[in-house]
């Protein structure tokens, strides 16, 4: 979800194909690729870079990775099946970033 430089409220797709639109003040982005939006802006455009970084915050576990033999993974608990089942435990390699399941 992307927000209004000007005003902080909502972006939502505009009447055109590549632009996103504030619902409030109705400012424009025209957008440029998937990482790079184009500001509006009288007189010339100001580039606005969007940065995806993945933030892990999840818990740290002894485990070994099968691909390439770390010794330390994230965790987490999702229910995968019915609700009165065991949730399924997943795991993620600090070093190599392999996700698998722990069926144990």
């Amino acid at each position: 979800m992307l927000f209004c430089p000007k005003c902080g409220s909502i972006l939502k797709a505009g009447k055109q194909k590549g632009m996103l639109e504030c619902v409030k003040c109705k400012h424009i982005l025209k957008s440029q690729g998937d990482s790079t939006l184009s500001e509006s802006v009288t007189g010339g455009h100001k580039k606005v870079e969007i940065v995806e970084e993945e933030i892990q915050v999840l818990p740290k576990t002894p485990e070994e990775c099968p691909k390439c033999k770390n010794n330390e993974a994230y965790y987490w608990l999702q229910q995968t099946r019915a609700a009165d089942e065991a949730a399924t435990k997943f795991l993620r390699c600090t070093k190599c970033g392999h996700t698998w399941r722990d069926y144990s």
